[in-house]
C-alpha cells in the first residue's frame, strides 16, 4: 500500500467509526419523530409516557415489541430493509413497506439490497394515479354506519387533452368489515363498541357512485388535494402497508374518516390532521380541517340522482308536474292529446324530467323491469323528435357546502320557569345537528344528536337535577309528493326526568319511536304528522315500567334566519298509571350566524290533572 493513501485510510475509519456512535442517538431521536410515529399509527399511552400503535395486526410489526415500541420497530425495520434478499423479492421487507423505506432512507445512508417488487410495482401502475382526491358523501340516515356522512379517497389519472374519464378512477376507502347478515342495531352496537375489524379497500369510483349517489341518494362533494408527485407516491406506498392489515373499527374516532386523515399526515408530514380528534371524527368536520390546512386545490359538486331529479321536477309548472307523474304512473300515455297538445319547449321539459324519474325509481326503488325498460324507450324516442329543444339545466350548486355549516359540538346556556321553580340549564351536546340548528350545510328534514346532557340548576333549593340524556335521538322527515313518498320517521333512547302522579320528577330510562309522514305546505314551511310509542323503565313506576302510544302534529321551518316547529303531541300511558299527556309547544331559534343562535321554549302540559307552563330562553354556541 502506497504511504500516501495511509492518512486517507485513517480518516475514512475514524469517519466510520464517529458515524456508528452516533447511530443509536440518531435512531433513538428519528423514533421519536412525529413522522415515525404516524408511519406507525403511534399515539400517546393515555397513562404513562409510551406510544401504542392502533395498528391491530401482528403482521403489520417488525419486532415482537413493534406495538408499544416505536424504536424497537424502527430498528427491526432498519435491519429488515438492509438485509440482503433470499427467496421471494416481494415477501422482503423494503417491498412489504415501501413508505417506511423511503422515509428511512430519507434520514439515513444505508446499504441497499437489489429487489425487485413486481406486486407492488404493477399495483401502482394499475392505480396510475397523478393527484388524489378527498371525496364527502353526504349523511344517510337510513344506515348507521353514514349517520354523519362519509369519506373516502379518489386517485385520479393523468389528464390526457384536458379530458380524463374520473368514472374509471380508483378509491382508497376504510370501513369496517361487517359481515352481510349483520342487523343494522348490531352493526350500531359493534361499531360503537369495536366488534368489527377495519379494511382498506381499494375500488373503482364509479361503484362508490353507484352505490352513493344513484342508490342511497347522497350528494358527494370531491376535494382535489394540492398534494406534490412525491407526497402521492408516499400516499399510494402507505396504502399498500396497510391494505391487507386489520385496524379495529370505531363508529365514532377510528372510522372512515379518521384513516384518511392519516393517510394525509403521512404523505404532507406536518399536517397533523389527527391532532384535531379528540372524542370522535366526524366526517364533515375532518374535511373541514382538511379545508382549514390549505390542502384543496379545488371543489367540485356531484349531484346525486334523486337531486337531479327533484331539480328536474321542479323546473315544471305545476300542470306539468302532474302531467309527468300520469305519464310515469301509466296513466296517461305518451301519444294522447294531453302531451302532444303541448307547446314544444314544455314537452320536452316534460319527456326529460319523467324519463330522469322513471329511470331513478327503476334503480332505487326497484320498479318492474317490464315497465319502466319499456317506458324509458318511449320516453327517449318521443323525446328525440324535439332534438332542437334545450335538454334540462343541471342542479345548481349549493351555496353552502356540508363543511362549511355550523360546527358540530354545541353548548347552550338557557334561563327557565316551569310555573312553580325557576332555574338556569347547561347545555352540552357531542354531535350533531337538530331540527332548529342554523340549516345551512345540512340536510333539511333530518336531525341527529349525540350525547346531549342538560342539567338544571333549580333557583328556590339551589338543587342540581340531571333533567335529560339523550344517548342518540334521529328524526328522519322529508316532505311526500306526488313522486316521492318517503316515510317520516324518528327514534331515541336516554334517560329524562317523568313526573309521577305524586308531582315527583324522577330520572327515568327511555326509548322512543315514530313513524309518519311530512307534506310541503309552502317553500319554507311543512307539516308532520307521526304516531309514537314510547316506553320508560322506573323503579319508581308502579309495574317498573310504562308505555304510551301516541301521536305529534306539528309544522316546521327552517330558515337562514329563524327556525322553529310547534305543534300538539299526546300520549296515553297505558301501563302502569292509566292517564293521558298532552302538550302544546312552540320551539323556536334565531341565528345570529351559523355558529350561534338564541333559543326559546313555552310549552302548556296538561298531565295528571294538572296544568303547567313552561318557558325558556337561551344562548348556544357550536365549536
Amino acid at each position: 500500500m502506497p504511504i500516501r493513501t495511509l492518512p486517507a485510510l485513517m480518516v475514512g475509519l475514524s469517519l466510520c467509526t464517529a458515524t456508528q456512535a452516533e447511530q443509536p442517538d440518531t435512531i433513538t431521536r428519528l423514533a421519536q419523530s412525529d413522522d415515525w410515529l404516524t408511519l406507525g399509527h403511534y399515539h400517546p399511552d393515555t397513562l404513562g409516557s409510551g406510544h401504542t400503535s392502533q395498528a391491530d395486526d401482528d403482521s403489520f410489526f417488525l419486532s415482537p415489541e413493534g406495538k408499544s415500541n416505536p424504536e424497537a420497530e424502527l430498528r427491526a425495520t432498519i435491519d429488515a430493509i438492509t438485509r440482503p434478499a433470499s427467496g421471494d423479492d416481494n415477501q422482503h421487507a423494503r417491498c412489504e413497506f415501501p413508505a417506511r423505506d423511503a422515509w428511512i432512507r430519507s434520514h439515513l445512508s444505508l446499504p441497499s439490497p437489489e429487489v425487485d417488487c413486481t406486486d407492488f410495482d404493477q399495483w401502482k401502475a394499475e392505480l396510475n394515479t397523478e393527484a388524489v382526491t378527498l371525496v364527502f358523501a353526504a349523511s344517510y340516515l337510513n344506515s348507521p354506519s353514514s349517520m354523519f356522512g362519509h369519506t373516502f379517497l379518489r386517485l385520479d389519472p393523468p389528464r390526457e387533452d384536458g379530458e380524463t374519464n374520473l368514472l374509471l378512477a380508483n378509491t382508497i376507502s376504510y370501513a369496517a368489515d361487517a359481515a352481510e347478515h349483520d342487523s343494522e342495531i348490531l352493526f350500531a352496537y359493534r361499531g360503537i363498541f369495536g366488534g368489527y375489524p377495519g379494511i382498506t379497500a381499494v375500488q373503482p369510483y364509479y361503484e362508490m357512485i353507484k352505490v352513493y349517489s344513484d342508490i342511497e341518494n347522497r350528494d358527494l362533494w370531491e376535494y382535489r388535494l394540492n398534494l406534490t408527485p412525491d407526497e402521492v407516491g408516499q400516499m399510494l406506498a402507505h396504502t399498500w402497508e396497510i391494505q391487507d392489515r386489520n385496524f379495529d373499527y370505531y363508529f365514532f374516532d377510528e372510522n372512515c374518516a379518521y384513516r384518511l386523515l392519516a393517510l394525509i399526515d403521512v404523505a404532507r408530514p406536518g399536517t397533523e390532521l389527527l391532532d384535531e380528534v379528540s372524542t370522535h371524527a366526524i366526517p364533515s368536520d375532518t374535511i373541514r380541517w382538511v379545508v382549514d390546512r390549505d390542502l384543496v386545490e379545488s371543489i367540485h359538486y356531484r349531484p346525486s340522482a334523486a337531486t337531479r331529479v327533484s331539480h328536474a321536477l321542479s323546473e315544471l309548472s305545476p300542470d306539468e308536474r302532474q302531467l309527468a307523474a300520469a305519464i310515469a304512473n301509466g296513466y296517461v300515455a305518451l301519444d294522447d292529446e294531453e302531451v302532444k297538445s303541448l307547446p314544444h319547449s314544455a314537452r320536452a321539459r316534460v319527456l326529460d324530467a319523467t324519463y330522469d324519474y322513471v329511470r331513478h325509481q327503476a334503480q332505487a326503488e326497484d320498479w318492474p323491469r317490464d315497465f319502466a325498460a319499456p317506458l324509458s324507450h318511449d320516453l327517449l324516442i318521443a323525446r328525440s323528435r324535439l332534438q332542437e329543444q334545450p335538454s334540462l339545466s343541471p342542479p345548481p350548486r349549493p351555496e353552502v357546502r356540508d363543511d362549511q355549516g355550523h360546527d358540530t359540538m354545541r353548548l347552550g346556556l338557557n334561563t327557565g320557569d316551569t310555573g312553580k321553580r325557576h332555574y338556569t340549564e347547561l347545555s352540552l351536546r357531542a354531535a350533531y345537528h337538530d331540527l332548529l340548528d342554523p340549516p345551512a350545510g345540512y340536510r333539511p328534514g333530518a336531525q341527529l344528536q349525540f350525547l346531549r346532557m342538560d342539567a338544571r340548576l333549580y333557583h328556590d333549593k339551589q338543587e342540581l337535577q340531571l333533567d335529560n340524556l339523550v344517548g342518540v335521538e334521529i328524526r328522519s322527515l322529508t316532505p311526500r309528493d306526488g313522486f316521492f313518498k318517503p316515510l317520516s320517521w324518528q327514534v331515541g333512547f336516554g334517560g329524562r326526568r317523568t313526573e309521577l302522579d305524586n308531582g315527583t320528577r324522577v330520572f327515568t330510562p327511555y326509548l322512543e319511536g315514530g313513524a309518519g309522514g311530512s307534506w310541503r305546505i309552502t317553500d319554507e314551511v311543512q307539516g308532520l304528522a307521526v304516531l309514537t310509542g314510547d316506553l320508560e323503565i322506573s323503579k319508581h313506576l308502579r309495574r317498573g315500567y310504562d308505555m304510551a302510544p301516541g301521536a305529534d302534529v306539528a309544522l316546521l321551518r327552517q330558515g337562514d334566519t329563524v327556525s322553529l316547529i310547534t305543534g300538539l303531541r299526546s300520549k296515553a300511558w297505558i301501563v302502569s298509571d292509566q292517564h293521558r299527556e298532552d302538550e302544546l309547544y312552540l320551539q323556536a331559534a334565531f341565528h345570529i350566524d351559523r355558529d350561534y343562535s338564541i333559543r326559546t321554549r313555552l310549552s302548556r302540559t296538561h298531565h295528571y290533572n294538572r296544568y303547567e307552563t313552561l318557558w325558556q330562553l337561551g344562548f348556544h354556541a357550536f365549536f
